[in-house]
């Protein structure tokens, strides 16, 4: 198994020469990002008289011994200047948060390792435990060396550019996009305002993937994150979010800005989040979403399939299709598996839920989830209180998140940095 060098083993450590005469003190190594997934290590940075100079990895001595020493025959004395692309180990990692893309976590970089692998040596490895605070507190004494098991792999790892000033690089939208919008939300959470920027700007590149990061956020966050946009920016956003959630978005934003966002959204939208706006927030009106599949009653189970699949609707609305009489009375809800056990030309109606339970814009959330429990549903009409027309569904994770307190996440964990 290989072992791994901890960085702060040779910080501030004396550099010897051949002759064991000590010649400066180490600041810190130099490594150099591109396409390897372990940056390998193409220097250090050298403290001699107070000039902090560049010697090259190839002119470094004793590392696996933890004693480094300078093999070359000159010292190049001129000051040190970061070339793009460049990574300071302990000025852009030490200390800093990095985010762990497998596990969609901010991790902080408590110590950094490297190993030569192939006769070169390369950063392989983050030590995010608690290990290394220790040993820079009481001396290396309780070791050098650490074992894999301990590390989180570099290749995992993606740094903030803003704490990697040359870099000229980015955080990768592709890696991000491989997390749920509730991970990527949870990063921006965690992280600091300037960090959360950069993960938000990242995942900007796909417009629906950010509007979906948006909704994840809680309240105070999604506020901070929007109060930096201009109302053209704000209202582009919030037309890709859910109905529901734009609704509740614009009733905590500064009550001046409220109309010019609104005024902004697109007809569709702008009419859904007006109608939400009117109720109270804590009923069934201000919790439903709009957007739901209905078909009419002469709909075949082929062409209820063909609805959902050609649907916009949200997936966590799509656990059933709605069958509406004439007058836009739910008179059946059908569910996908007997759409799709059931035959093309069967009516959806025949394989439909036909005693529908039901709430009203006006209910509580008390009396919603009482009745989504009672029926074990995950998603319920919701019908006006005139006509007993459907306007509406509920889904079970909206009810959740409602239900539990603000910050439940943070209070429960899930949103701790690891050490």
């Amino acid at each position: 198994m290989t072992d791994f060098l901890h960085l702060s083993t040779f910080l501030h450590r004396p550099i010897f020469d051949s002759d064991g005469d000590r010649i400066g003190r180490v600041q810190d190594f130099v490594a150099r990002l591109g396409d390897n997934p372990h940056p390998p290590v193409v220097g250090a940075v050298i403290r001699i008289e107070g000039r902090d100079l560049f010697v090259p990895i190839r002119k470094i001595g004793g590392l696996a011994e933890g004693r480094m020493t300078f093999e070359g025959k000159r010292v190049d004395l001129r000051r040190f200047e970061r070339r793009p692309g460049e990574l300071l180990l302990a000025e852009d990692l030490l200390a800093r948060h990095l985010i762990n893309l497998v596990r969609g976590r901010l991790i902080t970089a408590n110590d950094i390792e490297i190993a030569q692998i192939d006769g070169k040596w390369e950063v392989v490895g983050v030590d995010p435990g608690r290990r290394p605070f220790l040993r820079r507190v009481l001396g290396q004494s309780i070791g050098q060396r650490v074992k894999s098991e301990a590390i989180v792999d570099f290749a995992s790892i993606e740094p903030f550019v803003s704490h990697v000033p040359t870099a000229r690089l980015r955080i990768p939208y592709r890696k991000l996009a491989k997390l749920h919008p509730a991970q990527i939300a949870d990063l921006v959470e965690q992280a600091s305002h300037e960090e959360g920027e950069e993960i938000i700007e990242a995942v900007g590149l796909d417009r629906e993937l950010e509007a979906d990061v948006f909704e994840e956020l809680d309240v105070e966050h999604q506020l901070e994150f929007l109060e930096g946009r201009s109302d053209v920016d704000a209202a582009r956003l919030l037309s890709r979010m859910e109905p529901d959630n734009a609704a509740d978005l614009i009733s905590e934003i500064d009550q001046d800005r409220r109309l010019p966002i609104l005024e902004g959204l697109g007809a569709d939208q702008q009419t859904k989040v007006r109608r939400l706006l009117s109720y109270n927030a804590d009923t069934g009106g201000g919790l439903m979403n709009t957007d739901f599949v209905s078909v009419p009653a002469t709909a075949t189970a082929a062409d209820a399939l063909e609805a959902i699949r050609t649907s916009t609707v949200p997936a966590e609305s799509l656990h059933a299709v709605f069958i509406l009489d004439d007058s836009g009375q739910p008179i059946g809800a059908a569910s996908i598996a007997p759409l799709v056990r059931a035959r093309g030309t069967d009516l959806a109606l025949t394989v439909a839920r036909t005693q529908l339970a039901h709430v009203h814009p006006h209910w509580d959330l008390h009396r919603i989830s009482r009745k989504m429990s009672d029926f074990n549903l995950t998603v319920l009409p919701v019908l006006d209180d005139d006509h007993g027309k459907m306007v509406g569904v509920i889904t079970v994770d909206d009810l959740l998140e409602e239900l539990l307190p603000q910050g439940w996440r943070r209070e429960f964990g899930m949103h701790a940095v690891e050490e």
